[in-house]
């Protein structure tokens, strides 16, 4: 028997795993690009709702500047920080996080000062909007989870071995995921005012 053959045959089935590995590890990569985009169009959803919603607040009542500014500034904020999906890191996504978290918080802060108004509370354009805003930040968290969901079996594969070693070759990083917001951990204090 021809002493090459073994070598041979060894380097065929090296060349093999590494074709499947790096073709399941590209198949992995794109679930995660296809998950963020999905994160991306409703966070999209929101900001286009929450020019509506500004418009329509910005007629019934114009006395509140503030909370109106703090949500056209804070939306600006949001859609001014963009992510690469083939290479999302913790920074990265820490980032957008804050700039959404912002929005979330002027948004809330405006649906709050609005309670004060009864001719707009009973607008029909007002209550549409405020739930398809309510609508839109649950896709959100759905969104956010199926990310995560996209990013594990991504990490865990390209991290075991052997396929860490074609992952390493061929650039493959680890995904960030998305974590909760800082001092979501804490329950919120509820007071009741008699």
């Amino acid at each position: 028997m021809k002493k090459w053959i073994i070598p041979v045959v060894i380097i065929a089935l090296l060349a093999l795993f590494g074709i499947k590995s790096y073709n399941s590890i590209v198949g992995l990569d794109e679930n995660v690009n296809e998950a963020w985009g999905k994160v991306e169009s409703s966070y999209q959803r929101r900001a286009d709702l929450i020019d509506n919603l500004v418009n329509t607040v910005k007629g019934a009542a114009d006395y509140e500047k503030g909370a109106l500014e703090a949500v056209i500034n804070a939306r600006a904020k949001a859609t001014s920080v963009s992510i690469d999906p083939s290479n999302i890191t913790p920074e990265q996504l820490a980032k957008f996080n804050e700039v959404q978290g912002g929005l979330s918080g002027a948004l809330k802060s405006l649906l709050v000062t609005v309670e004060r108004y009864p001719d707009l509370k009973a607008n029909q354009n007002f209550l549409e909007l405020q739930s398809q805003i309510e609508g839109t930040e649950n896709r959100i968290n759905v969104t956010r989870d199926r990310f995560n969901e996209a990013v594990k079996p991504y990490n865990q594969t390209i991290r075991s071995f052997p396929n860490s070693l074609f992952a390493g070759i061929f650039g493959f990083d680890k995904k960030a995921y998305f974590e909760s917001e800082a001092g979501a951990e804490k329950a919120p204090e509820v007071k009741f005012d008699f």
